[in-house]
């Protein structure tokens, strides 16, 4: 077990960097210039030129990225050039919505899909199960912004239950900063309550046909142990590997749901960077988004061997 963990701890670092060459190609390739967008629009050109100066753009790709990767070695993301502040400190500003958002999205989509996934593959064919089938198609057909519109006018607008945007944080009270989070979890965890649901189904569902259920259900245990002590414990693989997954594909959604929300967390950090052209604030978030990625991957594989012992590293 320390082994592999040593291994798959070591193995982030060629991804990240792979990670930080592309995104790092990415930005330098594409059109539009931060030297100019900071500079204005009356600025001559050797204002410009003094501000690519300052900012180092001035320099060659290969030798700007050396630099930058030897003080990311040295724990320090860069300057924005938009914030002008360390992009370190901007994550730790932006980071507590964010990840406030991301729990309870996936709170709520665990605690909702993978009791409606059991009792849809209990009931196989019956109302419910059709029902989940339906849901699926329709959260996976909607677009996310869509959807909050939808719920913004339905839930702020029409009926004035729940604020139209903003975000509280916790130390301002942990009734308002749920209040302020529930419109946006339920956004974003619709879709991964649909993909959640329909593998725990699944598999759930593949479960049910083996012999073991059937042995338990000839000694006569209740049907809820037989779901839950069997069906559930033996499915358990799948579903928390499509859970890791949804995790994964949060960052995709949290950037949507933030813009569309006014929540300041990394999302809108992501958004409003790019706009700027601010490159070390776009490197920086990335590469952080990237390292909850393989983390997550990482605890996701170290589950398995708690769900099936026959699993070893």
């Amino acid at each position: 077990m320390l082994s592999f963990l040593a291994r798959r701890l070591l193995s982030t670092i060629p991804v990240l960097l792979i990670v930080s060459v592309l995104v790092f190609l990415l930005l330098r390739l594409t059109p539009g210039d931060p030297a100019q967008l900071l500079a204005g629009d009356q600025a001559t050109a050797e204002q410009v030129a003094q501000i690519r100066t300052n900012l180092g753009l001035d320099r060659s790709i290969p030798e700007q990225y050396l630099l930058w990767l030897g003080h990311l070695f040295q724990g320090d993301l860069g300057q924005s050039f938009y914030y002008k502040t360390d992009v370190v400190t901007l994550i730790g500003q932006r980071l507590e919505p964010t990840m406030s958002l991301a729990l309870i999205t996936i709170l709520v989509a665990v605690s909702v899909s993978v009791p409606l996934g059991v009792l849809a593959a209990w009931r196989h064919g019956g109302w419910l199960d059709r029902g989940l089938m339906g849901f699926s198609v329709l959260g996976f057909s909607i677009p996310v912004f869509v959807l909050a519109y939808l719920l913004i006018w339905l839930l702020s607008m029409r009926l004035g239950v729940l604020p139209v945007q903003g975000y509280k944080r916790l130390g301002d009270g942990a009734g308002m900063w749920l209040y302020h989070l529930i419109l946006p979890s339920i956004t974003l965890s619709v879709i991964y309550i649909a993909l959640i649901a329909r593998v725990t189904r699944a598999a759930v569902l593949e479960t049910l046909g083996e012999d073991y259920i059937r042995t338990a259900r000839a000694k006569g245990l209740a049907e809820t142990k037989v779901l839950l002590n069997h069906a559930l414990s033996n499915a358990a693989v799948p579903i928390v590997t499509v859970i890791g997954i949804g995790i994964a594909l949060l960052i995709g959604g949290v950037v949507v749901t933030e813009s569309v929300y006014a929540i300041p967390g990394l999302g809108r950090l992501t958004v409003d960077a790019v706009l700027a052209r601010d490159f070390p604030t776009i490197q920086g978030v990335i590469l952080f988004f990237s390292f909850i990625y393989v983390l997550v991957n990482l605890l996701v594989d170290l589950s398995y061997v708690f769900f099936d012992p026959r699993i070893r590293y």
